[in-house]
């Protein structure tokens, strides 16, 4: 007999919340009286268990090379320069961008809601709103974006886009995170010669070239809206013991005032 291949704790905590979702819905719609799901109990899956897939210097490169005059190159450069999350960063209007000091807020998130579908709601914790100093390239990138949602609006009715959502679709309403992905994310990666990956794997991108490069972890813990630095730590514990050892060999030089080359 061949023997079953067990799921993850992630593949099971995802499945089950799938059906519990659909039996809600069936519920709502009075087939069902009950949801048997509010009985189980999903083990979940233990911290750390994932490790974070980030995309080398190089490959972030590609990535932006190939998003040059795309019509959404602007989400791909924010996303790699400041690290947001997908729904922060489908949330954002134009009124959240300070072009004259380059900063922005980062104030909501676009979700899903039960019953509901996509909504934009305010972000609760302190750490989760917060305010990102732009690179250049990304400034830029915003001004090209909007000159090109200039042109748009003028070849539609007064009014459109009242709400001044950066990233929307024809219908004014902000752009759904599944089209992103489809019609934007994958055929971009493609086109950058890049392996599939997940859009919050650019998160994590910023996040080890940062840590990489000798960023200080609260400096990435903040930029990342993380609401406290063990959690960062945690996540990209696989990005420290490399820095940890670069550390040691300067720190010997300059105890003993030699070069750090010496005791490598």
């Amino acid at each position: 007999m061949k023997r079953q291949q067990q799921l993850s704790p992630r593949s099971i905590h995802h499945i089950h919340t799938i059906l519990h979702r659909a039996l809600d819905d069936a519920i709502q719609l009075h087939h069902l009286w009950q949801n048997v799901c509010h009985d189980v109990v999903v083990t979940r899956q233990p911290k750390g268990h994932l490790v974070a897939k980030a995309l080398t210097i190089e490959q972030a490169r590609q990535l932006l090379t190939a998003a040059e005059d795309d019509e959404l190159e602007a989400p791909y450069v924010l996303a790699i320069t400041t690290g947001m999350r997908q729904g922060e960063l489908l949330a954002f209007t134009w009124n959240d961008i300070d072009f004259t000091t380059g900063k922005l807020q980062i104030r909501r998130s676009l979700c899903r809601a039960p019953h509901k579908g996509t909504i934009t709601s305010e972000l609760k914790t302190v750490s989760s709103r917060r305010c990102i100093q732009m690179m250049a390239c990304a400034l830029d990138a915003l001004q090209r974006h909007a000159s090109q949602q200039q042109r748009t609006s003028r070849e539609h009715e007064i009014g459109w886009n009242q709400e001044g959502w950066i990233f929307c679709n024809t219908r004014r309403k902000p752009l759904h995170a599944a089209d992103l992905i489809r019609r934007s994310f994958r055929p971009l990666l493609e086109k950058a010669g890049l392996p599939p990956m997940r859009f919050h794997d650019l998160r994590h991108t910023t996040a080890t070239l940062l840590l990489s490069m000798g960023a200080h972890p609260k400096i990435v813990q903040e930029l990342l809206g993380h609401s406290n630095i063990m959690i960062t730590l945690e996540i990209y514990s696989h990005v420290l013991p490399p820095l940890q050892e670069e550390t040691m060999h300067k720190f010997h030089a300059w105890l003993t005032d030699s070069d750090a080359s010496s005791c490598q």
